[in-house]
Formats: structure tokens, sequence, C-alpha cells
């Protein structure tokens, strides 16, 4: 009798052992009631010195790390759904992934990365869709912008996006129709409050340049640019939206010339700067041809803004299936709980696919439009990637508007694409297969 009472009180010890969970799983298919949030739970316990691995093609890119109770809290105070999963079926999911005839893989996420947004810290209303979602999925980042590039700070990151810049010293070209025409600070009948703001920015950045020892903002910004160059070739990994994307290349090609008219810089453009462009020093896009009218709100002819014709009702571009086993990286980059994106618009929307260097990776395309909307690649030791448009959940955004409300959209297919890029750069390099 007295040994059944010992076996009894040590099954009671192992009740709770044997029940105890092993896992956490965050499912990221349509079970999921935050996508969004589901991105800073993982960031936070890589923040905790936990891993997390990402199950790439399992349920949607979902996340899964070992059972806290700390955590589990933590999903339940964000409103994430999770599943707590026990020793065998953890064994059941790997098996299922490894398999070789699964389109599926498992990625170890091992450090958060430090983030940085390139934007002034007074945005006014031009709040940018990558700092909204990072708040919304608090995912704690920093500003920075002109100076503090140029002092070096940007080295104390690991992850950089470019706000909606202008990159070539032209102030998003929303000044020249309205200054040719003599126009002053008011702005108003010729582009409203996009002028203002613009008008506003231009004071402000020529002070800034002069401050800084530069005669012109095109030549401040081409230093930022080639700044941020070197931090993606010596390691860093860039994200860029809308017209960082496309006015970044434009002035690192146009780095020997001058593309800037007269109501700019002070000066004419270069009569022969098309010529003069060096497309060697781009990432992305090469062969193509700016415009340095001033009166043209466009840069070139990279973004095909003003030459698609798609409404609103078809706008969609697909994410391309990669080889989750092979193709790691833009698997990870297009993680989604649908593979039909709609599409939204900017200063930059789509990019020419004639216009892309042979090495870049299409990962979201219009077909029928022969556009591509979510590139990436390599440059030096770094990897970069531009996606175009200005808010996935607002189709055409105007300064006037209020910013997006993420709580009204925590499911985004478009967002998660920024968020694949954020945690990126914690994944453990693997060996390339051969």
């Amino acid at each position: 009798m007295k040994r059944l009472k010992h076996l009894f009180a040590f099954t009671l010890l192992l009740l709770p052992l044997l029940g105890k969970a092993a896992s956490l799983l965050i499912p990221m298919d349509d079970t999921q009631k935050d996508h969004l949030k589901a991105y800073g739970v993982a960031f936070w316990v890589l923040k905790n010195g936990e891993e997390v691995s990402w199950l790439l093609n399992y349920r949607g890119g979902s996340f899964m790390s070992k059972y806290d109770k700390k955590l589990e809290n933590e999903c339940r105070v964000r409103g994430i759904s999770f599943e707590v999963v026990a020793d065998g079926k953890v064994n059941e999911i790997l098996a299922q992934i490894n398999d070789p005839s699964a389109n599926m893989d498992v990625v170890k996420l091992e450090k958060a990365p430090k983030i940085a947004i390139y934007s002034p810290k007074d945005k006014g209303p031009l709040e940018d869709a990558v700092a909204l979602v990072l708040k919304y999925a608090e995912i704690p980042f920093d500003y920075l912008y002109d100076e503090e590039v140029l002092k070096g700070d940007l080295y104390k990151y690991d992850w950089l996006h470019l706000h909606h810049e202008d990159f070539t010293g032209q102030y998003s070209k929303m000044l020249g129709g309205w200054m040719a025409r003599g126009g002053g600070m008011g702005g108003g009948r010729y582009g409203g409050r996009n002028q203002d703001l613009n008008a506003e920015s231009k004071v402000v950045q020529e002070a800034l340049a002069h401050k800084l020892g530069f005669e012109k903002v095109s030549k401040m910004k081409l230093a930022v640019a080639q700044h941020i160059r070197d931090f993606c070739g010596n390691g860093g990994f860039l994200f860029a939206m809308c017209s960082g994307a496309d006015s970044f290349d434009i002035a690192l090609a146009a780095a020997k010339t001058d593309i800037c008219e007269t109501m700019y810089d002070g000066d004419p453009a270069d009569p022969n700067a098309q010529s003069k462009l060096d497309f060697s020093q781009t990432f992305a896009f090469q062969n193509f041809t700016v415009n340095t009218s001033a009166r043209s709100r466009e840069f070139s002819d990279i973004d095909v803004s003003n030459a698609r014709n798609v409404r609103q009702e078809n706008d969609f571009f697909t994410l391309f299936d990669f080889s989750a086993k092979w193709d790691v990286v833009p698997s990870m980059l297009t993680q989604d709980h649908d593979r039909v994106i709609k599409g939204f618009k900017g200063l930059a929307t789509a990019f020419d696919k004639s216009k892309l260097k042979p090495g870049v990776t299409i990962m979201g395309e219009m077909k029928s439009a022969n556009e591509a909307r979510y590139i990436h690649g390599e440059y030096g030791k770094g990897q970069w990637t531009f996606y175009g448009g200005h808010d996935p959940e607002d189709y055409q955004h105007s300064p006037n508007e209020p910013p997006t409300d993420l709580a009204l959209h925590p499911n985004s297919p478009g967002y998660r694409l920024i968020l694949n890029n954020v945690l990126f750069p914690a994944a453990k390099k693997k060996k390339q297969k051969t």
C-alpha cells in the first residue's frame, strides 16, 4: 500500500511534465486574427533572446517558438491567434515541412535587427506606411535623416527603410509647374497642400545643405544616397517604397551630371545629361530615360504611372511562388496568406520590367501591364527590396487625408510584405545548396 502511494505521488509529479507544451505556434493563414501584430510578437521573442522558427509556406508562413507562459500572455494581450503544440505535433509539422516533395522550409530567426527609417521626424500629414505598420506591430525603430546619415550613424543599424524621398533634389517634382508659372510659396491653385509642403521642404532642405557644406540640395542628396549605397554594400538591408526606390537609383546614375532645372537648384539641367548617366552605379534599374522637364511630375520612364491604363477594380498584382528549399530569400519575402495583392498608387506606382537589371528578382508583378511591383536583389554583401506605391490600404493617398488606421486592416496582405522585410535580417544564413 505504501509503495502504491509513492507510485501515485510520483505519477502526479510527472503529469505536468507529460502534458507540458513544447512549442507555441502562431498560424499565419486565414485563422490568424491579426497578422500584422503577429510579426511584432515574433520580434518580441527575438528581443528577449529566444529563437523563432519561420515555417515557410506552412499555413501562410507561420511562426513557432518554444513554449513560454510569458509568450502566451503576450499573444493574448496583443490579440494574436496562437496554438499550444506538444512535442509529437511539432515532429509531425517538421516532418511535413522537410518532406522533399513539399514546397516548405524552416528558417531560424536568431537576433532582432536594429531598424531605422530615413525620414524627417516631423513628417506632417505624409505619414509613412512603414512607420505606421511598425508602430502598429509594436516593433521599435529610430528615425534618421540627412545629417545623421552623413555623420555615419547609419552603421548602428541593420535595416533601413527609405521614406518616400526624392534623392534627385527636385522635391518630388511637385514644384515645377507652379514655379515655372511664377508661383510663390502659397502654391494653391497648382497643387494645393502638396506644393505648399514641398515649398516648405525646399526652404528647410536648402538651409540644411548649406549647413552641411553643400552648395545644392541635389549634391547633399547624392552624398546621402551614396552613403546608403555603401551601407548596403557592406552588408546592410535596404527597403524602399514609392519614389524612395526609383529616385535613389536615378540619383546614383546621375552623379556626374545635372538633371535638375533652374527652379530646383539655381541653374539649368545639363542638356547632355542623358548620355552621362552611369547605370553601373544603380541597384535595380538601367537604360532608363530621365525627364528634366520642369513641368513634368515624372522623374524618368522607370515608373509606369502615366502609361498604365488600369482601373482600380482591376488593379491587382500576383506574388511569385518560389521554391522554399532552394530560393529561401524570395520565399521569405513573399510569405503571405494571399497570393494576389490589391494594387495601390504612389509617386512611383509600378516599375517598367524592361528597365530592370538582369540580376533583379521580380517577386510581384502585373503581367497584363508588363509591370513589376515588388523586386529584390543583392548589392555587395547586402540586399535590397523595392516596393511600388505609397500605402497598401489606401489606393491613392492625399496629404489631406488622415493616416491609415491599421486597426481596421489587421490582416492586410500588402502590409505583410513590408513586415517580411523587417524580419528578414534576423534569419540565420544557410549554406548554399549545390
